[in-house]
């Protein structure tokens, strides 16, 4: 029975793309059911209809209140029954209560956690003038970025010249662990 994955993103999808092409690889032993988006311009929704998979809006605006709104994100997820939810560049933090104990819920972060959480972590590392950096693979929780930690590798940024720099360099590996740590959870050699 293959694992099925349902993915949260917000942007231009390139660490979804990265899953996508692992699992067409037969590097990632999966199946993305669903992506889920709340950005109605997102670049990564047009990677989800290239690649028939089903894909939904789900725009805080679109709802009077935050609770209405992960209301709706629950009942989409639920729908699709998934063994792990994925976040892949989901800028919003999930406050339900319902959603985080109904589901395994993963994140990616590019830093070296509990270092630099939130938004624009690599500019905060280049500014503190780190030479290395890096990228986190979490359990989500109620806290912003502050789950279980289940993965991390270390980034030489050293030679980065300005935070964009930073941010291309920690993608790169972004591309090749999270495809490798999904893969690990769905054969069970990574506990969650």
């Amino acid at each position: 029975m293959t694992f099925k994955l349902v993915v949260l993103a917000s942007g231009r999808g390139s660490n979804f793309q990265a899953i996508l092409d692992a699992i067409n690889r037969k590097e990632c032993n999966v199946s993305v059911l669903a992506l889920i988006s709340d950005k109605k311009d997102a670049p990564v929704l047009k990677i989800a209809k290239q690649n028939s998979i089903n894909s939904h809006l789900i725009s805080r605006k679109n709802f009077a209140s935050y609770q209405n709104f992960e209301d709706a994100l629950f009942d989409t997820i639920s729908k699709y029954n998934p063994d792990l939810v994925v976040l892949a560049g989901y800028m919003k933090v999930i406050h339900s209560k319902k959603i985080l104990e109904s589901f395994k819920i993963i994140n990616i972060h590019p830093s070296l956690l509990p270092k630099y959480r939130g938004l624009d972590a690599q500019k905060q590392a280049f500014d503190a003038g780190e030479k290395v950096s890096g990228l986190t693979i979490h359990l989500v929780d109620s806290t912003l970025d502050g789950g279980k930690i289940l993965y991390q590798t270390k980034v030489d940024i050293s030679d980065c010249k300005n935070a964009d720099d930073v941010s291309k360099k920690i993608l790169h590996y972004e591309h090749l662990s999270y495809p490798s740590i999904i893969q690990k959870i769905a054969s069970g050699q990574i506990k969650i």
